[in-house]
């Protein structure tokens, strides 16, 4: 493994790629890009796995995709290699092709990085980059390779300490960085499940008298939990209300009750199915489970800045912060 990658060489490579391909058949072969997706993950991670979350992306969703793998240590080296992911649509003759690009990079040459992935990056194209390692958020380097991005994705359930990741996706936030957050993209089936009781008058109704919200949930949810308390939360005060909002860890899957004289609205996860009860009457719903494919296939869809998920993650970090100080 040598202690530098040239970028030109890459895309010597890539396009020589491209070449021998076109020579391979009388249909071609169509080349499609839609985005540069940079990935971050660690050397030790299933290689397999992500690969197929990657080639399940591109038919939907193509993009260059570059693919970092962290190697821990203290010896400066990175290394490089690019192929193809090819595709045949249903009825047609022609392949569609994207660009790959995987890199080996130590812990010590990421701030090689931004040099290096700058040029590879497709031009007047959004640049999304899928943090995979919590580790690699902490790191001094982390900063400038973000701002090589149009967005950040990345999982707040996968760290350690929920309340100091939210703590710190704010404050990227706030500094103009434009951050996503697998966490909350998994409750996408629960705001909606929980906006649609209110579309029934009467539930409408009675929501005034709504005096407390509480959130359970395991621990591995608590990313989760915050952000569907500050979620609704946020959407209550737009409605001139202000109730008692709790976020109480226990052993359990994450649930939701909104409580008041007239109205008890519960929402919970049992296995696979999510459980919505209003007073006395329960619906169920099949509930998707939320692979890295479906989250990463609805966050790339995200084109224009979330609004909703921006006011959502500062008053989660909030919340979550001022519960823990307490």
């Amino acid at each position: 493994m040598s202690a530098t990658v040239a970028p030109e060489k890459i895309l010597k490579e890539l396009a020589a790629l491209w070449v021998e391909e076109g020579k391979h058949g009388s249909a071609g072969v169509l080349r499609a890009c839609s985005m540069t997706l940079v990935v971050m993950a660690e050397e030790s991670e299933d290689a397999s796995a992500l690969g197929e979350t990657l080639a399940a992306l591109m038919p939907e969703h193509p993009a260059r995709t570059i693919l970092v793998r962290l190697r821990a240590g203290a010896e400066r080296a990175l290394s490089e290699r690019v192929y193809q992911q090819c595709w045949m649509p249903f009825g047609q003759r022609r392949q569609i092709c994207c660009e790959q690009i995987e890199l080996i990079a130590s812990d010590a040459a990421l701030g090689d990085l931004p040099s290096v992935l700058l040029p590879l990056v497709v031009a007047d194209l959004p640049v999304i980059l899928w943090c995979r390692c919590p580790r690699l958020a902490a790191m001094p380097e982390f900063g400038e390779i973000a701002r090589l991005a149009t967005k950040v994705v990345m999982d707040s359930g996968a760290f350690g300490d929920a309340p100091a990741a939210l703590a710190r996706m704010a404050e990227a936030q706030g500094h103009g960085l434009r951050v996503a957050d697998l966490a909350w993209t998994r409750l996408t089936r629960w705001r909606e499940m929980l906006a649609r009781v209110f579309e029934n008058r009467d539930h409408l109704a009675r929501l005034s008298g709504v005096g407390e919200v509480k959130v359970t949930c395991g621990r591995r949810h608590e990313s989760s939990a915050w952000y569907l308390a500050a979620w609704t939360r946020n959407a209550l005060a737009d409605a001139g209300l202000s109730p008692a909002i709790a976020v109480v860890p226990n052993a359990e899957a994450i649930r939701i009750e909104l409580s008041g004289a007239e109205l008890r609205v519960v929402l919970r996860c049992d296995g696979g199915t999510l459980a919505v009860t209003v007073n006395d009457l329960t619906n169920q719903t099949h509930l998707e489970p939320a692979s890295d494919y479906l989250l990463m296939r609805e966050e790339l869809a995200i084109v224009r800045r979330d609004t909703v998920f921006e006011r959502t993650l500062s008053t989660a970090a909030r919340l979550a912060v001022s519960s823990k100080s307490e």
